[in-house]
């Protein structure tokens, strides 16, 4: 199955000559969206300082990430087909998902009109591969309706959305966490570490326990090789992209990197249904388009 996505500029951009604008009915729901406060104003601890702390982004970058979720929002409503969120996006999704109140009262009852769910994914490659589809041609829709690209350091390219996938919850008052160096440099240290542990056996043992010592290196060094290449091929969420910040967590989210989409009824309202790497399944006229 041919991916879209494949390289590093969103191919959509070549094709979005025409572009489509917002029906008035799409602008109404814009316009509510972007009024939406998801920022309590009497609490020392809002959702956007929370979200920054959980992600370790800086301030300025949790903003505009929530302002992308908002898009990824009315994306969800008006799109006639799935559409897939980014991993800061989606990262914005889960945390306001635990705001109760927020999320289905203020969000989806009051301003959305229709409930937004998030499913996980049922795994497999034929579930990867779709909403790999999915989230180069959300790149589309949000280039007609808000006639400019997504933010690459938001919206990454598909390759790095579904690259990484190793996460964990950290407690960082009990943990220090060390960048490992990149993949470039591993053979270099190993090197180096390889020459310095010679050295030092020359003068006690002689060459034969250098040999023995730099070849056993060489090969772990080569199979971490292969075992990083092995790593970029799996599905998942990518890193923020972002300058980050150094925040202490006692209460992180949980990053599952799940995926999945459809769509219900809920209450009379159509109700899209989603997931981390899946997105709203489209309800088109039914959720906010139509003139």
């Amino acid at each position: 199955m041919k991916r879209n996505g494949d390289t590093k500029v969103w191919p959509f951009r070549f094709f979005c000559i025409f572009k489509t604008k917002m029906t008035k009915t799409e602008t109404l729901l814009w316009n509510s969206i972007e009024a939406f406060q998801i920022d309590e104003t009497d609490v020392s601890l809002t959702f956007s300082q929370r979200l920054a702390r959980e992600n370790g982004w800086n301030k300025n970058y949790a903003l505009r990430v929530i302002e992308e979720y908002k898009k990824f929002l009315f994306l969800c409503c008006v799109s006639t087909t799935p559409v897939t969120p980014s991993d800061p996006v989606d990262q914005a999704w889960h945390l306001h998902l635990t705001y109760t109140k927020s999320y289905w009262n203020n969000l989806c009852k009051n301003t959305l009109k229709r409930e937004v769910h998030h499913n996980p994914t049922k795994g497999g490659k034929t579930e990867q591969d779709k909403f790999y589809n999915l989230y180069g041609g959300l790149q589309q829709i949000y280039f007609q309706k808000f006639s400019s690209y997504p933010p690459t350091d938001i919206w990454h390219d598909n390759d790095t959305r579904f690259s990484d996938v190793n996460f964990q919850r950290v407690n960082l008052s009990n943990y220090w966490l060390v960048k490992k160096p990149g993949k470039q440099l591993k053979p270099i240290l190993l090197t180096l570490f390889a020459i310095i542990t010679g050295i030092l056996c020359i003068q006690a043992k002689g060459i034969a326990v250098f040999i023995i010592i730099f070849v056993i290196l060489t090969i772990a060094a080569v199979i971490q090789h292969f075992k990083d290449g092995d790593n970029n091929q799996s599905g998942g969420a990518s890193g923020n992209g972002s300058d980050t910040s150094f925040w202490s967590s006692s209460d992180g989210h949980h990053h599952d990197g799940h995926s999945d989409s459809g769509c219900s009824s809920h209450h009379g309202h159509g109700g899209c249904s989603s997931g981390c790497s899946g997105g709203c399944s489209g309800c088109g006229s039914g959720c906010g388009g139509g003139d």
